[in-house]
């Protein structure tokens, strides 16, 4: 048991590494790119073997976000292999961008909650 926490400990430790080496990488293709200001990261996630490395970005409107993922494909490349460069390990983990979805589940959630709040009040 000590061994799965150990592991998860690891890849949580190299999700927080990165996340701080993407958000650098990102800031820098804002100023590059301006079709990417309406577009946030807001997490990253390491696949249990550490081969593919989910980045996940959220805008309010959706469309944007389509348009902006055309944009982060043309750069993947370069975000990956500086990525190599910076972060030391045996391995570079492919990107794989995706559309966060958890604010707008805790958008609903609120609301959901809110209309129960007015129905007993």
């Amino acid at each position: 048991m000590s061994n799965i926490r150990i592991h998860d400990i690891k890849r949580a430790q190299k999700e927080k590494l990165l996340f701080r080496e993407i958000s650098q990488l990102y800031l820098q293709l804002i100023l590059d790119d301006s079709r990417l200001r309406a577009i946030s990261l807001s997490r990253v996630e390491l696949s249990p073997d550490k081969s593919l490395c989910t980045v996940y970005f959220y805008t309010p409107n959706k469309e944007i976000f389509e348009e902006g993922l055309e944009v982060l494909k043309l750069y993947k490349s370069s975000i990956r292999k500086a990525i190599a460069a910076n972060i030391k390990g045996r391995y570079t983990p492919d990107l794989r961008f995706e559309f966060d979805e958890r604010y707008e589940k805790q958008e609903r959630l609120d609301e959901l909650l809110e209309k129960v709040k007015k129905e007993e009040g």
